[in-house]
């Protein structure tokens, strides 16, 4: 049977891309551009019931099934070889509902879109660093974003879920309808079923933020990230930080002496008040010499979009991550080490500094875990092309390897290939066991296998 036979032509009513098409190359490339996979056919759908029809065809078809929104699946889940993509990028609604506070986001959304729209009216959802990120994959792993401390994970701020389920049934999830199902979608990924459409709580933010680039040669990175540290111990919950340590781009914030040298970048956003805000950054731009200092008022699109092009699509992508408890002077000490080491111009890691209102949640509220880490990891090994990746994989592996005593939980959405082994890091013994309890209710034959994947308890 084929993608374009009669008994799913007769209930799909998207776009089917198939091998051949003018369009197929375009629609299998995801974001991480190591990964190269050729499916059987690529439904582009438009609404829900195009969703379960692709669902229950990949079925009927003993197919594997990929779920693709914004396609930024670090191990490239979002497409498959010989299987069947359920593409939800064509699945653009924003409602944005001012009375109730509340917008509801179909999947298939990327976060600058969702800014955009919700930034009209000085309003935003918490989500993300990276603008042309998907909503639905970002939330379905958590949601860690530039607003984590001060309103929580992006599923903190999620109301419901509209889901079409293995069997093709269309159902909500939130704590009346499935309370245990809408407990495992915040954080269990994409195992339970596909989400069709996030009901979100809206915050106020902006539309102006003090957005904070400041950077220092590799050389005063030590003395920094001790600085950092100590400066962040009792920051108010306005105050988000990044760590980058890296060589720094060819960016018109840096003077052009700086361009491909390694550096080490604390990039601040804060949320409040305009003043206040440049009084709290105020000893981070003077400790030291900087050797750039991009603090100004900022809107937050544009704030929000600033990573962007250490993100570029196409680029080959492999990370290593983890959590730890505390900014100790081994893990500064390993960290510089490891720094120091970068050979490409675009791998770098990315360590954010958490707590804040996604620490106040109860652990159990919701299947995320780690709620307690102080810092993740995100080790980045990043090439524009083949050539020196395999370099920077084993970079990203050492790296990583060295912080093993430190190492704690780890954030699910930037888990890798190694994701079936490192479940129990991702959630935690009794969650885990909560979250294969609900998968055998929900997918007990693993249709939604194409994750992180949660095993069913007979898989």
């Amino acid at each position: 049977m084929t993608i374009s036979s009669a008994p799913l032509t007769s209930v799909f009513h998207g776009e089917l891309i198939e091998p051949g098409h003018a369009d197929y190359d375009r629609y299998r490339e995801i974001w991480n551009g190591s990964i190269d996979r050729r499916p059987t056919a690529i439904c582009r759908c438009r609404d829900a019931m195009d969703v379960a029809a692709a669902i229950t065809h990949a079925r009927s078809a003993g197919l594997d099934l990929a779920v693709r929104g914004g396609g930024h699946s670090f191990p490239g889940h979002s497409v498959c070889d010989d299987g069947v993509v359920a593409d939800l990028s064509p699945m653009r609604g924003i409602t944005l509902n001012l009375d109730r506070g509340t917008a509801r986001v179909q999947a298939g959304v990327l976060l600058g879109e969702l800014d955009g729209a919700t930034q009209q009216h000085g309003l935003a959802v918490p989500a993300g660093i990276v603008s042309h990120t998907g909503i639905a994959g970002l939330t379905l792993g958590g949601g860690m974003g530039w607003l984590v401390r001060k309103y929580g994970l992006s599923i903190d701020n999620l109301l419901g879920v509209d889901l079409v389920t293995a069997t093709g049934e269309l159902i909500r999830a939130d704590e009346r309808e499935t309370p245990d199902l809408f407990w495992g979608v915040r954080g269990g990924g994409g195992n339970f079923g596909v989400v069709t459409e996030f009901e979100f709580r809206l915050r106020r933010v902006g539309p102006q933020v003090v957005s904070c680039p400041v950077f220092w040669p590799i050389d005063d990175a030590e003395r920094v990230l001790r600085f950092y540290r100590d400066w962040i111990a009792d920051a108010p919950d306005d105050l988000m930080t990044i760590v980058s340590l890296r060589k720094a781009p060819a960016s018109a914030l840096l003077p052009e002496e700086l361009h491909g040298r390694p550096v080490v970048a604390i990039l601040c956003l804060w949320a409040g008040d305009v003043e206040d805000g440049f009084r709290a950054v105020a000893p981070l731009r003077s400790f030291g010499q900087p050797a750039a200092d991009g603090c100004a008022v900022r809107a937050f699109v544009e704030h929000q979009a600033m990573l962007d092009p250490s993100f570029s699509h196409g680029w080959w992508y492999y990370v290593r991550a983890c959590d730890v408890a505390a900014l100790t002077d081994e893990v500064i000490d390993v960290s510089v080490e490891y720094a120091r080491r970068i050979e490409s111009p675009l791998s770098a890691l990315t360590l954010w500094g958490l707590g804040g209102a996604m620490a106040r949640v109860d652990e159990d509220a919701t299947a995320f875990y780690g709620r307690a880490a102080a810092h993740a990891f995100n080790i980045s090994g990043i090439t524009a092309t083949r050539a020196g990746f395999e370099r920077e994989q084993q970079w990203a592996r050492d790296f990583w390897s060295a912080l093993e005593p430190h190492r704690t939980s780890v954030y699910v959405n930037y888990l890798s290939d190694d994701g079936a082994s490192r479940l129990g890091e991702a959630y935690g013994a009794a969650k885990l066991a909560r979250l294969r309890s609900l998968k055998t209710a929900y997918d007990p034959d693993n249709v939604f296998h194409l994750n992180q994947n949660i095993p069913p308890l007979d898989g």
